[in-house]
């Protein structure tokens, strides 16, 4: 037996678990704001539910991204309508959100289609060559005060508004779709008016930086993978170009194993409440190795790729100047 057949054992879908995941990951996802607004003086109350409330949010866009791959629910039509009806809340139109992501699958750790990734990466050979003002905008992309925070701010709130491809993909859902958000934040607010809306945006803006935090690390991390054409490998760029994140088996649960995105790229019809199954239950000789939280953190300083070393690698140290060079 080869890696696609063992994978495909975990390809079933069953309408009743992804009900259950669907329908109870909505179930939190509403009882923890109506607990953060409605207890927004008492700190005890409202914090708790809104970390909850943001790991509900996570795991919505996952469900979505799951029904984008055809792999939540058992026919095309129903994943579709799941997919459409989570958009509002997880901010991604779904039909161009989809489309992007199936080119990102197409294009993972080929350095000719960098385009295609969430988070750009520079080869070292690029940053040698590139000058002051482009060295410093990278500089600035990559630094994670500014990625994840200010990344999710402009991803998830506006980007998402008209997303990368929307001419290609589909001008009128994506309308569709920012009127349904302004229905929503309309819904809030004619709720719980605008302390309740400053409420939700918070812990929504939570769920975005720790969705932008997991799909930087997704790919990139030290020995991650990345080629050119003929010589890449699509096996290699879904098992090694891409990680799996050891933060617990809770962790899993609250964010829809989308930890587990090595055999995800592997096989993307596996879905999410198989997908740590298949994962840990994986022959040794197969398993990549997984990703600590401790190790995680510490990829965030990663940020060149070295062709020759074939590492993700820190920015160079400065190179000593002219004249500290004589001294020494």
């Amino acid at each position: 037996m080869n890696l696609r057949e063992y994978t495909r054992r975990y390809s079933d879908k069953d309408n009743r678990i992804a009900a259950a995941s669907y329908f109870g990951t909505f179930a939190v996802y509403f009882a923890s704001l109506y607990l953060a607004i409605a207890f927004m003086g008492t700190w005890w109350v409202m914090l708790p539910a809104g970390i909850v409330h943001a790991f509900a949010s996570v795991r919505l866009y996952v469900l979505q991204h799951d029904t984008g791959h055809l792999s939540l629910f058992e026919t095309r039509t129903q994943n579709e309508w799941a997919g459409i009806g989570l958009s509002p809340f997880t901010f991604a139109p779904y039909e161009v959100m989809k489309q992007n992501h199936n080119l990102h699958h197409a294009g993972t750790g080929n350095l000719d289609h960098r385009e295609t990734g969430e988070i750009h990466t520079m080869t070292l050979a690029e940053w040698e060559e590139a000058g002051f003002w482009d060295r410093l905008q990278y500089r600035l992309y990559r630094n994670p005060f500014i990625l994840v925070p200010i990344g999710a701010l402009f991803t998830y709130f506006i980007r998402y508004r008209w997303p990368k491809n929307t001419t290609r993909f589909g001008i009128r859902p994506v309308l569709i779709h920012n009127g349904l958000v302004a229905a929503w934040l309309l819904t809030i607010y004619a709720l719980a008016g605008w302390a309740g809306l400053g409420v939700y945006f918070a812990f929504a803006y939570l769920g975005g930086m720790i969705g932008v935090f997991l799909v930087y690390l997704q790919h990139n991390f030290e020995d991650t993978y990345w080629d050119r054409r003929p010589s890449l490998s699509p096996e290699m760029a879904a098992l090694q170009g891409s990680s799996t994140l050891d933060f617990g088996h809770w962790f899993d649960i609250a964010v829809a194993n989308i930890t587990c995105h090595d055999l995800h790229h592997f096989n993307a019809n596996i879905p999410s409440y198989r997908l740590r199954q298949a994962r840990y239950n994986l022959p040794e000789e197969w398993a990549p190795r997984r990703i600590g939280f401790v190790e995680a953190v510490k990829a965030l300083n990663l940020k060149l790729w070295d062709e020759e070393a074939q590492r993700l690698v820190p920015f160079p140290k400065q190179r000593e100047t002219r004249s500290s060079a004589i001294q020494a």
